[in-house]
């Protein structure tokens, strides 16, 4: 019985593969929603909803500490979403990602 236990605390850290995410919202005029994913350890992303009439200009900018920020510009139709993600050079150990949107 101990070596079965000690054999599931021994799994536990291998479960733990995500990080977090911090998501920094500043939309004006736009009815836009998000949802997050940790894709990959050195990969993030991000599904853009716009569930308004009107199509929105947005920029994301993803920052994963000393790395250089990635920025992405993309245009969200209405009534449709779009996915954004970003690829770094190291392992992502907390990722903040800016959303700024406009109306088109």
């Amino acid at each position: 019985m101990k070596k079965c236990c000690v054999a599931l605390l021994a799994l536990l850290p291998l479960t733990a593969l995500a990080y977090p995410i911090d998501v920094e919202k500043d939309v004006e005029g736009v009815k836009l929603d998000y949802t997050t994913y940790d894709t990959d350890y050195d990969m993030g992303a991000i599904t853009l909803n716009n569930y308004g009439d009107v199509a929105a200009q947005c920029k994301v900018t993803f920052r994963n500490g000393p790395e250089a920020p990635r920025v992405r510009r993309v245009q969200v139709p209405a009534k449709q979403s779009v996915d954004v993600n970003a690829k770094f050079n190291r392992k992502i150990i907390k990722l903040r990602i800016a959303l700024s949107c406009k109306p088109q």
